[in-house]
């Protein structure tokens, strides 16, 4: 199967973002640094249109939020930010973490009115609802790190030498047998589509339906390796395959994502649950 981003080329959407170029940080605060990817450029080629299959949520985690409090005193601060799967677009991340940066000398005389900012920023650029959620110093040591859900994949033991993306490893990968299962893998890797760079992730998949043959998802998962999508595309795409060829009754795809410039990005799409609280991994 040839690479699937032929949707992609020359799309004036991904021309403009400022991810890629040289970067110049301004003390100023400005929501105009924040930059927009329709959705619908990864969703029209998987041929998801409303109703959509999944419901879900693209969770944020910013390690790097400070801003100067009425006195001038700094303030630091990690933040949630959940933006809605049905919103009209995702936030491209250098945006975002350049925006982000432009609270460095920006007062404010509460952390609820950092809050405010952050959300009708936020909403405003997805174009749909953003929940924005933050954790003052005091309360860093509440932090939890746990272990992905399920049984992990990893250990099987198998010889690979393709690594291009491909959707037959899951084609006659079912069995009669119908069984609930939840599995990960730590083995997810993409790419940045506009840079290439290397994006780390934990995936888990929990389903009802017939039972998918574990070596078989273990090497599709690692055919992302030198795939190029962002983050919340590849979560899609991974579950729009497993209900297109193992036919879940039941199906919930969740990618635990490693950090990058104080941000990681940890995508949930599902059709019969609700998202999980964000608590980070061990590679987070």
């Amino acid at each position: 199967m040839t690479e699937p981003s032929s949707h992609y080329d020359n799309a004036p959407e991904l021309q403009s973002l400022s991810l890629g170029q040289e970067t110049h940080y301004d003390n100023s605060f400005d929501a105009k640094l924040l930059q927009a990817v329709p959705r619908s450029l990864n969703r029209d080629g998987l041929n998801l249109t409303n109703p959509l299959p999944f419901d879900g949520v693209d969770i944020w985690t910013g390690y790097e939020l400070s801003w100067l409090n009425a006195k001038g005193k700094p303030i630091v601060a990690i933040a949630t930010f959940e933006f809605c799967s049905n919103s009209v677009n995702l936030v491209e991340s250098k945006s975002f973490k350049l925006y982000l940066n432009s609270f460095n000398q920006q007062r404010f005389a509460s952390p609820t009115l950092v809050e405010k900012q952050l959300t009708s920023d936020l909403s405003h650029c997805a174009n749909g609802k953003t929940k924005v959620k933050l954790m003052l110093a005091a309360d860093f040591s509440t932090q939890d790190i746990v272990g992905p859900q399920g049984d992990c994949i990893d250990g099987l033991d198998i010889e690979v030498q393709d690594y291009e993306f491909n959707t037959k490893y899951l084609v006659d990968s079912i069995s009669e047998n119908t069984i609930t299962e939840k599995v990960h893998s730590n083995l997810l890797k993409s790419n940045c589509l506009i840079t290439n760079q290397p994006d780390w992730g934990t995936v888990e998949i929990h389903y009802h339906g017939p039972k998918i043959n574990h070596e078989s998802l273990l090497r599709y998962l690692i055919s992302f390796r030198q795939h190029n999508e962002f983050h919340e595309q590849c979560v899609e795409r991974i579950f729009n395959d497993l209900m297109i060829h193992c036919h879940c009754e039941k199906l919930s795809v969740y990618a635990r994502y490693t950090r990058r410039g104080g941000l990681d990005i940890n995508p949930f799409r599902s059709n019969f649950e609700s998202a999980p609280e964000n608590v980070r991994q061990a590679r987070q």
